[in-house]
């Protein structure tokens, strides 16, 4: 009688156990959220991802969680119709009763498209899945029926950008007899970093140049003249900083913002690539140092890293457009040729032409948009560059961080004055469109 009894006892016991382990929710909080961010970032790093690019690897997912949360949002409205391109999506499915686990599930879909090293985001997805569906399958698996439909239309209107279509388009010509056009610079001298850049479908801009801005000063080496006294600008400015010594505040700022992944080291015959974080990463950083004090529930918090890096991928467009369309020689250059052959920058020289900044666009922009979601005086710590060896820095506002972030170019010896000044309000007038075109609450 024992004996018969057993198997029923095992198969009633495993249902039991089946079924509490089934009703338990899997809860997922903003700092879920923020660990994939991060784990996406760290990818990035390893990758070396130039600026631009980077931009683009952090929109689409953000856009695809965003997207999978709020089909009906009650707080949040959809972005169809809103983004260039973005004409519909298809929610017909039995929608998931766990909207932020689906939300992940597709800001990792996406996360996995767009990295050379599609293993490390696997690996840390399968990670994630094992712990999920042995915590409940039936909900993982609804969620995740859910996350991928929604994701994987986010992946077809991304392939549908232009970016594909760049990659087998022409290099940057260096080869030009015009003294004011840019030349690849020390130590690596690099080609030109995505010269089709403006051709990449842009998200809430009209247009690639719907901000052109005003056009630099007119090259001239003439003593006296407008530009050649902002290249004197830089080389004084660079001269005075390095009497004051390494500690001096204005090196410590050139530094902190540096965010260049393509600083070459030299060791004896050697030369490799200093890893760090892009100008965009830092400002995503600043969103998830935004939302943490905030204490940004889920869905603010990916509302917030949606909309900042919606803004942060038009700004590149927008720079890089008028960066190949003026072609400006950096200072570097210049100066070794005209006025001191064993000068050095105080930062590595990127390897793209000098107008606009590119820090100065993207600052404008994201402290735009962050101050649009989090108020005009959100003071804050900056722990971003931690892990890359560099201390806090403190502000009073996004505002006053980008200026510095924008003076910072000027401090590393890497753009004139016009490029920083006329860069960061390029960057103002797209985060402004995209706070006022682009509708994120109901």
């Amino acid at each position: 009688m024992k004996i018969k009894l057993l198997p029923l006892l095992i198969v009633l016991f495993s249902c039991f156990f089946s079924c509490q382990q089934e009703a338990t929710p899997i809860a997922i909080s903003s700092e879920d959220y923020h660990t994939t961010i991060d784990k996406l970032t760290e990818v990035m790093v390893h990758d070396i991802f130039s600026p631009p690019v980077a931009s683009r690897i952090y929109v689409y997912p953000n856009i695809a969680a965003y997207e999978t949360l709020n089909q009906n949002g009650k707080t949040y409205k959809s972005l169809v119709n809103q983004l260039n391109g973005l004409d519909h999506i298809e929610s017909n499915k039995a929608e998931s009763s766990n909207l932020r686990l689906s939300a992940i599930i597709a800001y990792i879909n996406v996360a996995k498209e767009l990295v050379f090293t599609k293993e490390k985001i696997t690996i840390y997805r399968d990670s994630l899945y094992t712990i999920w569906e042995t915590k409940n399958p039936k909900e993982f698996n609804n969620a995740k029926d859910y996350g991928i439909a929604i994701s994987d239309q986010i992946i077809r209107w991304m392939n549908s950008d232009n970016y594909a279509e760049t990659r087998t388009m022409p290099d940057y010509n260096i080869y030009t007899k015009d003294p004011s056009q840019w030349e690849p610079t020390p130590p690596a001298y690099m080609k030109g970093i995505e010269p089709h850049w403006n051709k990449l479908r842009t998200f809430a801009l009209d247009s690639a140049a719907q901000f052109k801005p005003t056009p630099h000063p007119e090259f001239s080496l003439e003593e006296g003249s407008a530009f050649h006294n902002e290249l004197m600008e830089v080389y004084n400015i660079t001269n005075n900083i390095r009497e004051k010594g390494d500690e001096s505040e204005e090196i410590q700022i050139a530094r902190f913002w540096d965010c260049n992944p393509f600083v070459s080291v030299n060791k004896g015959h050697f030369m490799f690539a200093e890893k760090k974080i892009t100008p965009g990463a830092h400002w995503i950083g600043i969103c998830k140092i935004a939302c943490k004090e905030t204490n940004a529930d889920f869905e603010k918090t990916v509302y917030a890293y949606t909309k900042t890096s919606i803004a942060i991928a038009d700004a590149f467009i927008s720079c890089w457009d008028e960066k190949y369309r003026s072609n400006l020689i950096r200072p570097e250059t210049l100066i070794n040729k005209y006025i001191d052959t064993e000068w050095t920058p105080i930062l590595q020289t990127p390897p793209f032409p000098e107008y606009t900044s590119g820090h100065s666009v993207v600052s404008g922009a994201s402290s735009e948009v962050l101050t649009s979601i989090f108020g005009d005086d959100f003071a804050f710590d900056d722990t971003t560059e931690l892990p890359y060896g560099l201390p806090i820095r403190q502000f009073q506002s996004f505002r006053l961080a980008a200026q510095e972030a924008a003076m910072s170019r000027m401090y590393g010896s890497i753009h004139y004055r016009a490029a920083i000044e006329v860069g960061i309000d390029q960057g103002i007038k797209v985060g402004t469109l995209v706070n006022d075109k682009v509708s994120f609450l109901k």
